[in-house]
């Protein structure tokens, strides 16, 4: 455990700088909404994506670091390290590619309310204090920052009842999970005597309140698998995935699996890192439960977003295989394979919103017969996406699924590695089914859309082929991500 040198009070503000831009932009925009007309709601839009434009930007120049040196400021309550700019930049970015995605589907649904791009930049701003919290308060205020903008985005079609009825059990669930999660620290307060990760990371070294940390440690872990998505705390992701719109659908099964990544980094690794003999098995046993439970439930699945629900159940147990790992080696490949899953989840979302227009929503398998003889181009999309998913060489998710199984084997869990691998070849079929169908089945139902948006198109189009090219020369990510832990 490495120790932060801490800023100056003068220079506090300078590491939060792309947060301040972000948030400051949100209240603008939440502003200047009241004297836009719904026809000019493009104005709103345009200005949401040149604010994450900007923060991503300052991320990428390091705007507010101004090194590679980590450092903590108002007393260590905030962290601005390698790690945290990493994950800040796949999320800005998967941000963008919603509003850019979203805009066409909710224009044409009058869906689209100046509320919407402000939520997910709140929602980000939530994500990037929730991967930079150096303190449980922090970790707390970045998740509900997070959990409130979603759970308003789940009922945008305020008019749709299954939308509603997701969106309350979003809230229910996700309340209950967000208990769990702050029951859990104030156990861990209540051994140590502080809320700050280092200080909670020296104090469990020489603590004898064992079986105090050891609950609270349960009780995290159970509120950072709610936010992940793991099983048996799944319960909320197929309904919530069916329920919204595509557009938030892709929100949430990308972005928000990052921050949740970082959150249980930050909380494993930097504040209970002594126990790590014991949460160690935790994570095994939910990425062992994920696997078996999402692959299964997935293969009963006609409906796209609830396969695809019950799929990122399966995908989140080879990201907790890496996690388990619980060294450099383990983190780089979970951060690996979360970047690589929000990238194919994001465009698996993005075929469906191409494909659908108001009043025929692509979700079912039906959906898709033929769709190689109706839209060869999409077709080509959705099997780039679902070959990735599937893990088939030499597409990105094959390297992905191969890294977190090496740390399996590295780390002397032969049989956790065997089973990652049986798993993977069930998920296999399912994924080779949707493409089955696209290109062996007749054509049914009507004439597809033809989505006039060129930025969608193009976006859409680079984020699918980008899986085969990326999976060609996926080790400039992975050092990217070895970099974030000192690898």
């Amino acid at each position: 455990m490495m120790t932060l040198p801490v800023m100056p009070a003068s220079a506090d503000v300078l590491p939060l700088l792309p947060e301040l831009v972000l948030v400051g932009g949100a209240f603008a925009l939440l502003m200047l909404d009241l004297f836009v007309s719904d026809r000019h709601r493009i104005v709103t839009h345009l200005l949401s994506l040149i604010v994450l434009v900007v923060v991503l930007g300052m991320l990428l120049t390091g705007t507010g670091h101004g090194g590679d040196a980590p450092i903590m400021v108002f007393n260590g309550m905030f962290v601005r390290d390698t790690a945290a700019d990493v994950m800040k930049l796949a999320i800005v970015s998967l941000s963008l590619i919603t509003l850019i995605y979203g805009w066409s589907y909710w224009r044409e649904r009058n869906l689209y309310k100046g509320e919407v791009p402000v939520l997910i930049l709140f929602a980000t701003a939530g994500m990037m204090m929730l991967v930079s919290a150096g303190n449980l308060v922090m970790v707390y205020l970045g998740l509900e920052l997070l959990a409130l903008s979603s759970y308003a985005l789940v009922a945008v079609d305020r008019d749709n009842g299954r939308a509603t009825e997701a969106a309350m059990k979003y809230i229910v669930l996700g309340s209950l999970a967000s208990g769990l999660l702050l029951y859990g620290m104030s156990l861990i307060y209540g051994a140590t005597g502080t809320l700050d990760l280092q200080g909670i990371h020296a104090a469990v070294e020489g603590s004898t309140e064992r079986t105090l940390l050891l609950t609270g440690t349960v009780f995290m872990i159970a509120g950072v698998a709610f936010k992940l998505g793991a099983a048996p705390f799944h319960m909320w992701l197929p309904d919530v995935y069916q329920g919204s719109t595509a557009p938030i659908a892709l929100f949430i099964s990308s972005a928000p699996k990052l921050a949740a990544f970082g959150m249980a980094w930050r909380l494993l690794d930097n504040g209970m890192g002594p126990l790590e003999d014991h949460w160690r098995w935790l994570l095994v046993g939910l990425a062992v439960v994920s696997l078996v439970v999402g692959n299964l439930m997935a293969l009963m699945q006609s409906n796209l977003k609830r396969m695809l629900a019950y799929s990122t159940v399966s995908h989140i147990g080879f990201l907790l295989m890496g996690l388990s790992g619980g060294d450099g080696a383990g983190y780089s490949a979970a951060l690996f394979y979360a970047i690589s899953y929000a990238l194919m989840s994001a465009a698996a979302f993005g075929v469906i919103i191409a494909l659908s227009r108001q009043g025929v929503e692509v979700e079912t398998l039906d959906d898709l017969r033929g769709l190689n003889l109706r839209s060869p181009w999409m077709a080509g999309l959705m099997l780039c996406v679902m070959a990735s998913l599937a893990g088939i060489p030499p597409f990105l998710g094959f390297w992905t699924k191969l890294t977190v199984l090496s740390v399996a084997i590295n780390g002397g869990l032969l049989w956790f590695a065997i089973l990652g691998v049986i798993c993977a070849v069930i998920g296999a079929f399912y994924y080779l089914r949707v493409i089955k169908v696209m290109y062996f089945d007749e054509p049914t139902g009507p004439t597809l859309f033809r989505n006039g948006d060129r930025l969608f198109g193009v976006v859409l189009s680079v984020n699918a082929f980008g899986l085969l090219i990326l999976g060609l020369a996926w080790n400039p990510i992975m050092f990217w991500c070895r970099q974030a832990f000192g690898g």
